[in-house]
């Protein structure tokens, strides 16, 4: 792994924010996974693992609003790039230790930039549905740590996140 820069990346030396320039960089495989929660009283779960929520399948709609999420990245955050997407994969399992569901999104693609906000997005959005379509049955839900787990490509190279963590 590289050393990190003594800057940030979006801050000029004039100290304006920029979209940083990657037309000079290589092209490389690159994938990102996230992951986070949604924590939720065990009768909630079993709500939406019933498939009776009132708003429908809370899992299926949450996975497919974490891919749409992925695909707007760029529209969400300012100064990302506009990314053409090669894979985006959201997981979600129900944990009955939190209780609640896990949610886990992975990006990929051969580009010049990385994907890690796509998949924190990913798993960002598909939290929210989540609750969104949940919160009629329970409003105490906690979304929570949403968190980059591993990435791969360009020149920073590998990062995955300690067991520990």
């Amino acid at each position: 792994m590289t050393d990190k820069p003594d800057r940030l990346t979006h801050i000029d030396e004039a100290g304006e924010a920029r979209m940083v320039d990657v037309g000079a960089k290589a092209e490389t495989d690159r994938t990102a996974t996230a992951e986070g929660y949604v924590r939720m009283k065990p009768e909630t779960l079993a709500l939406i693992e019933s498939g009776n929520a009132k708003k429908g399948d809370v899992i299926a709609v949450a996975r497919i609003a974490g891919i749409m999420g992925a695909k707007q990245t760029s529209n969400l955050i300012p100064l990302c790039h506009p990314l053409m997407l090669t894979k985006v994969k959201v997981d979600i399992a129900a944990d009955h230790a939190l209780p609640g569901l896990r949610v886990q999104a992975t990006a990929a693609l051969t580009g010049k930039t990385g994907v890690e906000m796509e998949a924190l997005t990913a798993v960002s959005v598909a939290c929210l549905t989540i609750y969104d379509m949940a919160k009629a049955a329970d409003r105490d839900m906690e979304i929570g740590a949403i968190r980059l787990v591993e990435k791969s490509g360009g020149k920073s190279g590998e990062f995955r996140r300690s067991k520990e963590d």
